[in-house]
Parts: structure tokens; sequence; C-alpha cells
């Protein structure tokens, strides 16, 4: 819901800092533009979070509100509904590619083993194929989610995992991508 996005906001650039102060040898620029993207993916969520809590001012049954009739707000609070996750799903374009590019650098410094790369690479993929299927089915829906579903829980939890277990081999971040 609304506060656990603010949360994950509030937590997850700073991840997303930390991960490119580690890898940052590697391939600067690569990580420059995957935290562009994360950055981009954040503002796109945060501002479409307006669309997710005014359903709750619409229906507030404040006195303004009187002009309307009754299923007038309920239908814009539907709208409102619909371009929040409209605009979500466009915010998941940005850390799809994220995704892509960590994974991509994960797999090539070998500081983590290159199969958490792959599985968070494909979990990128899974977002961008989730979020195009959003934008090109009729009524916004996507009936293959709980497929996409469950390669993006494996793809994140073994980095997170990894990362809260075992951590990073620093003396293996050394070695450039662009080789």
């Amino acid at each position: 819901g609304f506060v656990a996005d603010l949360i994950n906001f509030v937590i997850g650039i700073p991840t997303v800092l930390i991960i490119y102060h580690f890898f940052k040898k590697s391939n600067k620029i690569l990580l420059q533009v995957a935290l562009s993207l994360v950055i981009i993916q954040t503002a796109i969520i945060a501002v479409n979070l307006l669309n997710q809590i005014s359903p709750l001012l619409l229906l507030s049954n404040d006195t303004y509100l009187n002009t309307f009739q009754h299923s007038q707000l309920a239908t814009l609070s539907l709208l409102s509904l619909n371009i929040q996750s409209q605009g979500y799903a466009i915010g998941l374009v940005f850390f799809g590619f994220y995704c892509i590019l960590i994974g991509f650098v994960i797999y090539k410094t070998n500081a983590i083993p290159r199969i958490i790369g792959v599985l968070y690479a494909i979990a990128g993929l899974c977002y961008l194929i989730n979020s195009f299927t959003m934008f090109l089915s009729k009524g916004f829906s996507n009936p293959m989610f709980i497929y996409l579903a469950i390669p993006i829980f494996i793809g994140e939890l073994s980095v997170c995992l990894w990362l809260l277990i075992k951590g990073i081999d620093t003396s293996k971040l050394e070695s450039k991508i662009e080789s």
C-alpha cells in the first residue's frame, strides 16, 4: 500500500547507493545508468501514489464534492486506481532494466555467484514482460502475473539473501566488465 511504498523508497535508495558503492570499480558508467533508472522509477511511483490516495479524497464526503453524484465520484475513484496501476507498471519498466543491468554486473564480476546475477536479470526481464503485457492487454489486467511473480521472487530473494548472509567478495571487484 501507500505507506509500504514510501518506506520502500526511504530504504531502497540508500540500498541502491550501497550496491553502487561496492560495484563501482567494476563498471562505473553502467552502474550510474542503473542508479539513474532506479531514481526515475522511484520518482514515477512516488508521484503516482497520488492516484492511489485520491479515491480516499473523492469519497470523503467533503462539502465541496456535493456537486458530484455518488456514482460520478465512484467512477473517478476507480479511474484513479486504474491510472495508479498503469503508473506503477511504468515505474517497473525502469526497475526491470535496473535489475537486468545489476544482474549483468553481478554475472561479470564474480563477487557474487554468477547464477544470482542471472536470476536477478531474469527477474528484471519478468518485470518488463509484466509491464508491457499490462499495457497491451484489454482491461489492464495481466493473466501472466502469477507466473512472472515466481522468477521475480526467486531473483530478488536470492540477491537479498546472498548479500545478507554471505556478502560480497570485494577482492573480485577489481576486474573490469569492459573486457
